[in-house]
């Protein structure tokens, strides 16, 4: 099932599209789609889409929003991606790396992208985004987390590096948290879509593009800590709730490797995980 938000910012309503990229109105079954829905309603959604109880819609030329509505956390792994790691000049780590950014980052898959002011060293970031449909809290281990997650959606960890690296204090979510740092979406995958029944979550590739011009290309079969470890291992140090999201790290072919210059006003980044849809985001001075 893949499930959206669409109209004006603030003002989206929840959306179903089937195989046949129809579109069916969700507003008999929930006025969002957030933690509650997720954690309750994904059942009775499904039901519906199968009896044909849902009035199907014309969703052209409308925005897409963020498919998750006020997230409670985005939480965020570092250097996940095995020649991420290499070309950030560290080995890849032992332990997963943990940082957040503020909630409000969130925005739709082709929302502008707001360069900080001052910036200089804006950088972008394909990631895969776990979003999470049940409480996940101590976990007993990895296969435990399928339970737990709701579905899937692409995410741009959007990163300023001078704030990140440079002037961080010791902190990343000081580089990740500016306006529009998440354009997530455009759809909310759910699990079932995608998990093989034997090895958990399939590969998936990863691209972005800048001004039409490759950038990273790579799966998560190069990810450090898969899916599901990272789901238990998260579980232990903190409290997981239906809702929020995980931003499982970006693979390599980012500006800072220094192969690439960073984005200014008037770039255009394009980033796809493979099976959960495109983003095309245009850069504009904040």
């Amino acid at each position: 099932m893949r499930l959206l938000r669409v109209g004006p910012a603030g003002a989206e309503r929840p959306v179903v599209r089937n195989s046949a990229r129809k579109h069916f109105d969700l507003s008999g079954v929930t006025a969002d789609i957030g933690g509650a829905f997720l954690a309750s309603g994904l059942d009775e959604a499904r039901r519906a889409a199968a009896e044909g109880a849902l009035p199907e819609i014309d969703i052209s030329g409308e925005r897409v929003g963020a498919p998750i509505a006020k997230p409670g956390v985005v939480l965020c792994i570092g250097m996940n991606y095995a020649a991420h790691a290499a070309e950030s000049g560290a080995e890849p780590p032992e332990e997963p790396v943990i940082f957040y950014k503020a909630p409000n980052t969130v925005i739709g898959p082709d929302d502008d992208l707001l360069i900080p002011r001052g910036s200089t060293r804006t950088d972008w970031e394909v990631e895969l985004a776990v979003v999470i449909g049940r409480t996940a809290r101590y976990l007993e281990s990895p296969a435990a987390a399928w339970d737990h997650i709701a579905g899937f959606a692409t995410s741009n960890d959007v990163s300023e590096r001078e704030l990140q690296i440079d002037r961080s204090g010791g902190q990343w979510s000081k580089g990740k948290s500016a306006e529009t740092f998440n354009p997530l979406g455009p759809a909310l995958v759910t699990s079932d879509e995608l998990e093989d029944p034997v090895s958990g979550l399939r590969p998936l590739r990863l691209r972005s593009w800048v001004n039409g011009e490759p950038r990273q290309d790579s799966t998560t079969a190069d990810m450090v800590f898969s899916v599901a470890d990272l789901i238990y291992r998260l579980s232990q140090f903190t409290v997981l709730d239906p809702g929020d999201i995980v931003n499982t790290g970006t693979p390599q072919g980012v500006a800072l490797s220094g192969r690439f210059p960073y984005l200014k006003a008037g770039d255009v980044v394009e980033i796809e995980v493979e099976g959960l849809g495109r983003q095309r985001n245009e850069c504009k001075d904040a």
